[in-house]
């Protein structure tokens, strides 16, 4: 596995935001934006080089495909797996404390699954990323704050079995981005698995 160099420094802001708004703040939007706050400060701070258009380029519409598939059936499995990975009894009780009800739902979910993919792809697939074809330190850290996420809320065997699909998610998107020559396959996959995974979550909490 390569370890890369000192990139790992530049994913502690995300990391903290998403500490503070969980268990400092217990709120959803705070966490959310604040997340996505640190990566934009972060990425000012960086001042990369790379164009905000490669978000929005594919040379083969196939990998957009694959993408989406792979990604969409995320919400399926965890939707038949629900029972199998110890998620807490009280996950929609946890929810509501968060500021997630029947009513703010819709809203968070647009802009989670409108925004997000946008800002994690080009943060961590991009500016973060690699083109290297093994395992990158940075698949890992990129699934490492999810732990967090979950963290009281499934079984913690659970939380190591995401935290492996979701290192194979990074890798995965970074080898469609390699091969691509740009991230939109990646953009919509990540958009496909939020999708299916919160409309899961909504529709079995509310």
């Amino acid at each position: 596995m390569n370890m890369g160099n000192k990139k790992w420094i530049d994913a502690i802001p995300p990391y903290l935001a998403v500490w503070v708004g969980l268990f400092l703040f217990k709120d959803a939007w705070m966490t959310l934006v604040g997340f996505h706050i640190a990566i934009l400060l972060t990425l000012l701070f960086l001042r990369p080089n790379l164009p905000i258009n490669i978000l929005f380029k594919s040379k083969y519409p196939k990998w957009i495909l694959v993408s989406m598939l792979i990604c969409s059936s995320s919400g399926i499995g965890l939707y038949f797996l629900w029972d199998l990975f110890g998620v807490a009894s009280d996950l929609p009780i946890q929810l509501k404390s968060l500021g997630l009800n029947a009513s703010s739902w819709p809203m968070f979910m647009t802009y989670f699954v409108l925004v997000n993919p946008f800002l994690e792809e080009y943060f961590w697939r991009g500016v973060l990323g690699s083109d290297i074809k093994q395992l990158y330190f940075m698949d890992i850290i990129f699934a490492g704050y999810h732990a967090l996420i979950l963290w009281g809320r499934v079984h913690p065997f659970s939380i190591l079995f995401a935290v492996i699909i979701l290192v194979s998610a990074g890798w995965l998107w970074r080898q469609i981005s390699r091969q691509d020559g740009g991230l939109l396959a990646a953009v919509l996959g990540h958009m496909a698995a939020d999708f299916s995974i919160l409309m899961t979550i909504y529709w079995i909490c509310t």
